[in-house]
């Protein structure tokens, strides 16, 4: 028998996962919110601006707010389950949370084993580095390392840039924060992450005279819900195309990003 590829054994894994989940895990996620009160939504607090804690150790960020505003118009108050870059998904198809809205892009490996809303927001993906160091083409990573948050969409992208560079080298950290400490730290100099991290990472740290080298893709931002979740996936939908037409989901991401949402996501 053929080896199946660690891509393709994940998925299959992951889809058994769904298919083992308790029955009240696999029904009608709508009502089952309805009947508990509360809706659970998993967010990534280390990955500002889109979640974060302030000084309070209050979560905040641009996925919090609009995490705040699906629970108040579907009329239940919101539990956060925080999560890291990794874990989303598991948490989502373990039943731990209802739905994810965490930097969540879509991907072409994640609908293998989950469903998407209709897009949000946009994340672009760079990578980034100090101004000395001359990185135009994945070729110029060549005998480089580059830090990266494991399981995120920079991971994703990184990986696929850097396959045919085998003299490039990846170091994984298990989420944002403990990434951008380790480019902080001079633990690590070039690293991979969404623009908004990047340009954090260098406004927090002016002597590393950080810069995007290059994007490696731009990814559409959308809710995480499990399979067959078709009533509250349809309700999403129509939360979400209610909240770009307002103009509230646009308020949030220029909030945070300084930018309106693309033209054709609003339409």
């Amino acid at each position: 028998m053929p080896k199946m590829n660690f891509t393709r054994r994940t998925a299959v894994g992951l889809g058994l996962a769904v298919a083992l989940l308790p029955a009240a895990v696999r029904a009608d996620t709508l009502d089952t919110i309805k009947q508990r009160g509360k809706i659970l939504i998993a967010i990534d607090v280390s990955h500002p601006p889109y979640g974060m804690l302030d000084d309070k150790a209050k979560e905040t960020g641009s996925d919090v707010e609009t995490a705040n505003l699906l629970a108040k118009d579907l009329g239940v108050p919101l539990e956060i389950v925080q999560v890291s870059g990794a874990n989303r998904v598991p948490f989502l198809l373990s039943g731990k949370a209802d739905i994810v809205i965490a930097s969540f892009s879509i991907t072409e490996e994640r609908k293998k084993v989950v469903d998407y809303s209709r897009p949000y927001g946009v994340i672009p993906v760079v990578i980034a580095a100090p101004t000395g160091e001359k990185i135009a083409q994945a070729n110029d990573l060549d005998g480089k390392i580059i830090a990266v948050a494991r399981g995120t969409t920079a991971d994703i992208e990184l990986t696929k840039v850097l396959k045919p560079v085998s003299g490039a080298r990846i170091v994984r950290y298990e989420d944002e924060a403990t990434t951008n400490t380790a480019v902080a730290t001079g633990q690590q100099n070039i690293f991979a992450a969404a623009l908004s991290t990047a340009n954090e990472v260098r406004d927090a740290n002016p002597a590393k005279k950080l810069e995007v080298k290059m994007t490696m893709a731009a990814y559409p931002m959308a809710i995480g819900l499990r399979k067959k979740d078709d009533a509250l996936r349809d309700w999403v939908d129509n939360w979400v195309a209610a909240n770009l037409k307002n103009g509230k989901l646009n308020e949030i991401y220029k909030k945070y990003f300084k930018s309106d949402l693309p033209a054709e996501m609003m339409e």
